[in-house]
Parts: structure tokens; C-alpha cells; sequence
């Protein structure tokens, strides 16, 4: 297949970045920018997509259980992210293209991370941001590893980033049910933004989560015995009937699959007043019909539409599913791990 290529220059994409982080940019060169970000964030797809090849050799080794997913960051997310560090280059923004390994326990994702730590790799490693040694206050927990792409046989993606995130089961069934909640709420949970009631509720689960795996904490609540940080847990759950209403939102959920679902890419569309996903397969050699059906999906994100869209590619549907279980407004997986903690 063909794969997409850059179409401007870095200078070019970098303009287009300050553009759509502007709130006075015109319509015209607002226009253009989009199209810029778009060719520039569809050329993320080779780079990940021989990644996550080693990736999942790797995997083999460390937790032969564990699933991993890619993506291209929503351009909703892009521009919220440009508007919310206007110093930001597009050119340098290091999770457009994204992998994430969900293994069973904080050894294996130590595991892990000690292989890609400690192995030559041809990319160059950046950054690395170890959240479970240090969660943040939101208790998002996690290790991210940022990657600057070299090959030497497929020059034209030289420089783009790329960020590995790894996480355990538990982890991720947190960091989920943030989105999940965050999409019924129709407010940016995920980005500490919106209701102090959910906020704090979260912060305290993954603290509570943090002791059942063994953990450090949020460092807010270091202070707290493992008794009254459960106890909190409970309080917050019943004065937001936790469990009643995202088991509501899943039992509530629908799901519309259109034609087969088999292929490599996957385009969910997840519409959260009427509860409903759709989702639509795409061979391997259909990457580019994948990203045009997502760009014209995105305008209508941008026109006002209530709708949340992703573009993956994943193993299978059950890994899919697993992966962004938020677009099928499914914590079901969060609640059975808070489950010790709300009934002891």
C-alpha cells in the first residue's frame, strides 16, 4: 500500500500549529491549517505501524496476556492541546502518533520498560515520564516513553515522534473510565478539567488502586491509612452512585457494526446522548480511505455535532473493545477492580 507522505514542511506544519491555536485566525487559514495537521498527523501511520511490530515481539517475552493498540490522536485533541500550550510546535507534538501496552501487573510494565530502556534501539528515546514511580494528582498512572522515528529505508518519516505508553490491567481500567465519565458528563475529566466531585472521586480510586497493586499513591494522599483512603473511596462512590450509573451507561450503550468487522484499522464513532457506536473496518492496504472517512467525521465534530471518533488499529475486536472500552461507555472493568474496595 501506499503510505501517506509529507506534503509541507516542518516550518509549514509548525505555522499551521500557531494558526489553529489562535481564537482570531480566519476561516481561510484556519482551513489550510487543518489540512496541513491532517496530512502531517496520517504520516504518523508507517512510523507506528512498524512499531508496534517490535512491540509486540517484545511483549512475548515480558507478558504473552498483554494487548497493545495504536492510534492517531483525534484533531479535536491536537487543537485542544495547541489552544492549551500555545508555546506547543505541532511539529514537535510527541503523541499524535500513539501505542499503548496494557500488561497484567506493575512488574511487567516495569518489565517492559526496562527492555526498551536498556536495549539499543535505531529511534531515538527523548523522554521518559515514569507515572507509577510518581503519579500525577489527577492519579493518571502510567509510563510513557517518547521516540524521535529513524529509518533509514524510509527516510521521509525521519524526526516524527512517537510515545509508547504502558500501563497495567488496572491502570487502564482507571484511566477509561475518566474518558467514560468525562464523555457522559460532556466535560474534559481526562484533562483534570470539569466537575471537583468526579475529579476528586478518581484521584482517590487510583490511590485506592495504587495500594491494591502495590504502588505509590497520589502524593496528596500519602498521609492517608489504607483504611480512611478506602473509607473516602466509599463516601464519594455512594454520594455520586458510582456503581449504578456507570453499570447504566453500559447496559444503556448500543453498538452498530457496518459490514464485516475484520481489518487492520478500526473507525469508532461514539454519539454519547444517543448512546450509540458505530464502528467500520478497513483493510490494511484502506489506510487512506480510513483517514478520509476520520478527517470528514472530524468536520463534523468541528460543526457542532455531539460525537467522538477514533481511528485505531488493534489485534482483534476483543482487543479493540478492551483498548477504548470508553467508546462503548463500558466501566464495567473499572468496577469490578474497584469492587474489593467498595465491599470489602
Amino acid at each position: 500500500m501506499a503510505w501517506p507522505t509529507p506534503q509541507f514542511t516542518r516550518k509549514e506544519v509548525s505555522r499551521a500549529g500557531r494558526t489553529l491555536a489562535r481564537s482570531d485566525a480566519s476561516d481561510e487559514d484556519t482551513l489550510r491549517a487543518i489540512s496541513v495537521l491532517s496530512n502531517w498527523r496520517a504520516c504518523h501511520g508507517y512510523p507506528i505501524n512498524t512499531f508496534q511490530a517490535t512491540l509486540r515481539t517484545r511483549l512475548k517475552r515480558v507478558d504473552a496476556s498483554a494487548f497493545v493498540a495504536q492510534r492517531l490522536k483525534r484533531l479535536p485533541s491536537i487543537v485542544a492541546k495547541l489552544k492549551r500550550y500555545p508555546e506547543m510546535d505541532l511539529a514537535r507534538m510527541q503523541d499524535i502518533g500513539g501505542l499503548r501496552a496494557v500488561v497484567k501487573d506493575v512488574d511487567s510494565a516495569r518489565r517492559l520498560h526496562s527492555v526498551y530502556v536498556n536495549k539499543v534501539l535505531q529511534h531515538d528515546l527523548l523522554t521518559t515520564s515514569e507515572y507509577i514511580l510518581t503519579p500525577k494528582d489527577s492519579g493518571y498512572r502510567s509510563i510513557h516513553l517518547v521516540y524521535k522515528y529513524r529509518n533509514k529505508e524510509t527516510s521521509a518519516y525521519d524526526g516524527l515522534r512517537l510515545e509508547l505508553q504502558i500501563r497495567t490491567q488496572i491502570q487502564h481500567a482507571w484511566a477509561m473510565a475518566v474518558e467514560t465519565a468525562g464523555m457522559m458528563l460532556n466535560q474534559a475529566l481526562k484533562a483534570s478539567r470539569g466537575s471537583e466531585a468526579w475529579l476528586d472521586f478518581f484521584a482517590l480510586a487510583s490511590s485506592a488502586f495504587a495500594h491494591l497493586e502495590g504502588a505509590a499513591c497520589v502524593q496528596r494522599h500519602a498521609h492517608l491509612s489504607k483504611a480512611d483512603l478506602f473509607d473516602m473511596v466509599r463516601a464519594r462512590a455512594a454520594a455520586l452512585s458510582i456503581e449504578d450509573t456507570l453499570l447504566g451507561l453500559a447496559h444503556a450503550a448500543k453498538s452498530i457494526r457496518h459490514g464485516q468487522i475484520q481489518g487492520s484499522y478500526f473507525l469508532i464513532v461514539l454519539n454519547p446522548e444517543s448512546r450509540v457506536t458505530t464502528m467500520q473496518a478497513f483493510a490494511r492496504d484502506r489506510l487512506g480511505d480510513a483517514i478520509t472517512r476520520y478527517n470528514h467525521i472530524e468536520e463534523e465534530i468541528a460543526s457542532g455535532k455531539p460525537l467522538h471518533a477514533v481511528l485505531v488499529s488493534s489485534q482483534s475486536m476483543q482487543a479493540l473493545e478492551e483498548a477504548y472500552p470508553s467508546y462503548f461507555l463500558n466501566a464495567t472493568q473499572f468496577l469490578t477492580h474497584l469492587k474489593p474496595v467498595l465491599h470489602p
